[in-house]
């Protein structure tokens, strides 16, 4: 009875999603009509984008093939803007810039989806290694729905007024595109706009709906390298040595405690130990253990708390252990925290709902993961990033396990997520970039 009861409900959430599903498609249909007859060669620049994958700072074939069709819409085409970025400017009279960010680069990961179109590319990653390269996080989508919005944004001149930025950014993955870009001039050899938007596949949500977080949306992220010196010797023979993977074990659990109790569980902090690597052979004490660390935060004293209490942890057992010298620790700065300006975001958020139906916005909680969009905010824009939900909606209602972003197995559901990510980028920089828009609010 209890299985009968639990099938009840999950077809009545999949019969509430595949509403929602339609009366979006009622929405998209009746706000951005255009997207039904671009859909074909969407489809089309989307697989082969990837099918065709490159790693950060790489992405020449990549941006080539934005930077041609952007011409041929009678866009403004600038390329090599922080080393294999694009920026493209379509200028539409008087009012406000508008700047709407896609993502070039893909992963070092051996794509596992099978798909008929899956990409079997390859690359050199940051060492020389020859690594397979993967569309593992959907920039291969977002960069497919940043060319449709551009496509109909610049068949619909007569409908808004001012100047639409499209910005092609490497090296996301690296957290180092978005401060290249910058440095390079992108906000003083070109315009620095009023706005900035870019959006996100988000593997959480149904198929074409769009999620929304004000303020702080996206952590922080700094990397740590640490490497633990001991006195290697024999393994017959301990206590002539200073073993680094004892020392190494009990360091990883004494960080561990540093979230867990030292940190405020209202504010939230994450340490991954994602790496660690020692030794040669079962009878050998190596003279040293290498970790690699991510640290993820909002706020910044308790970034620095982080930071300060890994150092204090390793530096501890050093001395505990007697090891010859103190670790060695080096933190590589990533990404600093999103932040979503709330004005921007619920006049966005008005728009969508008002053009694509309640149903097709919905609120989502902030995530740890890190993006360096982040890095346009700091410069003084009003920016917000969203996501788009593209995982079939009967799926998820489900309760299957999905393949989350950078996983082998991942890759959006194509529609209706590309249609409403298309459709809402439009809604959004129609409504910016509207007669009545003059650079603030409505």
């Amino acid at each position: 009875m209890f299985g009968y009861c639990v099938w009840i409900l999950i077809a009545l959430i999949i019969a509430n999603g595949s509403a929602a599903i339609a009366e979006q498609a009622r929405g998209i249909n009746q706000a951005v009509p255009e997207i039904a007859a671009l859909e074909p060669e969407l489809e089309s620049l989307y697989r082969d984008l990837h099918e065709r994958p490159e790693l950060a700072f790489h992405e020449q074939r990549t941006a080539a093939a934005l930077a041609d069709r952007l011409k041929a819409l009678g866009f403004e085409v600038t390329t090599q803007v922080g080393g294999t970025g694009l920026v493209a400017i379509l200028r539409n009279g008087p009012g406000p810039v508008v700047m709407l960010r896609t993502e070039l680069d893909a992963l070092p990961i051996e794509e596992k989806t099978g798909l008929p179109f899956a990409s079997k590319a390859k690359g050199l990653d940051s060492e020389g290694k020859v690594v397979p390269v993967a569309h593992a996080c959907g920039h291969d989508l977002h960069m497919t729905g940043w060319y449709g919005a551009a496509t109909i944004m610049a068949r619909r001149r007569a409908k808004w007024h001012g100047t639409l930025m499209l910005v092609g950014q490497p090296a996301e993955e690296i957290n180092g595109g978005a401060a290249a870009m910058l440095a390079d001039g992108l906000f003083t050899r070109f315009q620095k706009p009023d706005f900035a938007i870019a959006m996100h596949d988000e593997p959480s949500l149904p198929s074409g709906k769009v999620g929304f977080h004000s303020g702080f949306f996206r952590a922080s992220s700094d990397s740590v390298d640490v490497t633990i010196f001991g006195r290697g010797g024999h393994g017959a023979r301990p206590q002539l040595t200073v073993d680094p993977i004892v020392l190494a074990a009990r360091a990883i659990l004494g960080i561990q405690t540093i979230v867990s109790r030292e940190s405020d569980p209202l504010s939230p902090a994450v340490v991954t130990i994602g790496s660690i690597h020692g030794g040669t052979k079962g009878n050998v004490i190596p003279d040293e253990v290498r970790m690699l660390m991510s640290v993820r935060s909002y706020d910044e004293k308790v970034r620095k708390h982080l930071l300060a209490s890994i150092k204090r942890q390793l530096d501890a057992e050093a001395v505990a252990a007697d090891a010859p010298s103190p670790p060695s620790i080096n933190v590589i700065p990533g990404a600093e925290a999103v932040y979503n300006d709330p004005q921007l975001t619920a006049r966005l958020v008005d728009a969508l709902r008002q053009h694509l139906g309640d149903e097709s916005v919905v609120e989502m909680p902030a995530q740890m993961t890190s993006e360096d969009f982040s890095e346009y905010g700091r410069a003084g824009v009003r920016a917000v990033l969203l996501h788009i939900g593209a995982v079939n909606p009967a799926r998820l209602a489900s309760g299957a396990k999905v393949p989350d972003l950078h996983s082998p197995q991942w890759f959006p559901e194509l529609e209706p997520t590309l249609r409403s990510l298309v459709a809402a980028e439009v809604v959004m920089l129609t409504d910016l970039l509207a007669a009545h828009g003059n650079g603030g609010n409505k």
